[in-house]
């Protein structure tokens, strides 16, 4: 009867993650050893990122239209096109980002200490 039952090695199976929670010897507490600190950039590097990532957003198609007038043959009108769409949808991402920002700070503001 003992063949009939599956036998799985669930201990083996268990992935440990940071937030483990320090029951038993086996699993020590990754909380109260060290304290370890977020590797994500902060606010302003990602501003800055979204900042470069538009512009070069806003200017590719220009430069895409300048190559369609000078007779390249590697880029088509319909590539200045999707560029031309990309960027109207980076503005409109941009002025939605800025006014959600302006909200949270006004919030942030109204709060009574």
């Amino acid at each position: 009867m003992d063949s009939f039952y599956p036998h799985y090695d669930l201990a083996g199976r268990i992935q440990h993650t940071k937030l483990d929670t320090g029951v038993g010897s086996m699993m020590p507490s990754a909380r109260l050893d060290r304290m370890e600190t977020p590797d994500t950039p902060d606010f302003k590097q990602v501003m800055s990122g979204l900042v470069e990532n538009m512009n070069n957003e806003l200017n590719a198609p220009d430069n895409l239209l300048k190559d369609v007038m000078s007779g390249s043959t590697n880029v088509d009108i319909h590539d200045v096109m999707t560029a031309m769409a990309k960027s109207e949808i980076s503005v409109n991402m941009a002025t939605q980002l800025t006014g959600k920002v302006i909200q949270a700070y006004d919030k942030v503001m109204q709060i009574q200490v």
